[in-house]
């Protein structure tokens, strides 16, 4: 039950569930759909009737590094999750490079399972103007699939 603890005493604060497990997609951008004759498309009339066949969940559904050392360099790695019926490619629009983000992945269909995004940040100062030490860099990574483009966004601090 989300009223009681593992301890089994009443909660004081409410439960919050990730959106993933909500249903909900917050960071996404639906695609106008363009019938693809090799997408891979399942025809099967137990799923005929379903609209969205392909979707994808990031996990986790946003990247903060924290304070980073400046001149170093700092990775994690996203899951990317096809949680539909058909197989799906996907394609990551990499950040610009005054960002100091990259993204590393295996291009390719991801059917049933999953695929790793590697986020690789070079914390570099770009601001000519003194900032206490202290600059924000924050980003939304592009990921285009084919029913919508996800936004993976992203925060560091570098010191």
């Amino acid at each position: 039950s989300l009223l009681v603890d593992a301890a089994g005493q009443t909660r004081k604060e409410k439960v919050i569930l990730p959106s993933y497990l909500q249903g909900k997609k917050p960071n996404t951008i639906p695609n106008k759909k363009i019938e693809d004759p090799a997408s891979g498309k399942v025809s099967t009339s137990s799923v005929a009737t379903r609209q969205d066949l392909t979707t994808f969940h990031l996990i986790p559904p946003r990247v903060t590094f924290g304070v980073l050392k400046e001149g170093c360099i700092y990775a994690t790695t996203v899951i990317m999750k096809n949680v539909g019926v058909n197989f799906s490619r996907f394609r990551v629009k990499q950040p610009p490079p005054h960002t100091g983000l990259r993204v590393m992945y295996t291009p390719g269909p991801v059917a049933g399972l999953q695929a790793e995004l590697e986020i690789e940040i070079l914390a570099m100062l770009i601001g000519g103007k003194d900032s206490g030490g202290l600059e924000e860099v924050s980003y939304d990574i592009e990921i285009l699939t084919e029913t919508e483009t996800l936004l993976l966004p992203v925060k560091a601090n570098i010191l």
